[in-house]
């Protein structure tokens, strides 16, 4: 329950005389309580008890729902640079389905969203703690996707069957900048959309959870000639080559000598 507010004004201050500040913070003097309201009416303000252990009270003229706004938003900002970050945690297992991953980055976003710190945790199970590079990789996607409004405040760290990282909001996220997304205004459907556009960059070079195979690589290869043995077996050997039927070719006849 509100607690009531406890500020005299208007017909509420009950004294005889009050020492008034007028509308533009100039001192007025004292005046009869009744002509202090009446100075407030004809001006549309209200008469506000600034003062009540003064003799006599001091009241300012002023806008009182304006006056009251303005200590509010005061006390708020007050709040924020006080403001204890709490530490969520998100659980997720090596081997999580695709759409069990995007329901679980949700709720680190809108954790993040609210200005809380989140510890999140790969479990291991069996012999799944031999593979660590998956929980890794998961933990990397994670922390690219979503850079816009988290930054890695532990970097992921095995620690038994565990594997942790800590995200914490960004300085875009704690001053407000980011205000496009109002967590306690959106379903989890629509912040994922709002912040899809954003992380889209991100979320395409980052290194997905299973391993790819190796590129083909194409190698072309050339049937080399062997050297023939002397001049004249230098045609027949290329022809060898080129046939690969291991045939030589007859070799051509000698023209008789002129007499």
């Amino acid at each position: 329950m509100p607690e009531r507010d406890q500020t005299r004004i208007n017909e509420r201050i009950r004294v005889p005389e009050v020492r008034l500040i007028d509308d533009e913070g100039e001192q007025a003097g004292i005046m009869k309580i009744d002509d202090a309201l009446k100075y407030a009416q004809e001006r549309d303000l209200d008469l506000v008890e600034v003062a009540p252990e003064a003799k006599p009270p001091v009241c300012r003229i002023l806008d009182y729902s304006k006056y009251k706004y303005e200590q509010a938003q005061k006390v708020k900002a007050a709040k924020k640079g006080q403001q204890q970050i709490t530490i969520r945690e998100i659980k997720f297992r090596p081997k999580i389905a695709e759409h069990d991953y995007a329901t679980k980055r949700g709720h680190v976003m809108r954790f993040l969203l609210h200005k809380d710190k989140v510890k999140v945790t790969i479990m291991f199970r069996g012999r799944e703690v031999t593979h660590p590079e998956q929980g890794r990789m998961i933990l990397e996607r994670l922390a690219i996707e979503l850079a816009p409004i988290g930054q890695i405040d532990q970097r992921p760290n095995l620690d038994g069957r565990n594997m942790t990282m800590i995200l914490s909001p960004t300085k875009e996220v704690l001053g407000d900048e980011i205000t496009e997304f109002e967590p306690e205004d959106l379903s989890a459907e629509e912040l994922e959309e709002r912040l899809a556009a954003r992380v889209e960059g991100r979320r395409r070079s980052a290194p997905e959870p299973s391993e790819e195979a190796p590129a083909e690589v194409e190698v072309e290869v050339q049937a080399e000639a062997e050297p023939a043995a002397d001049g004249d077996g230098e045609a027949g050997g290329a022809e060898e080559a080129a046939s690969g039927d291991g045939e030589q070719a007859p070799a051509a006849a000698e023209e008789p000598a002129a007499g």
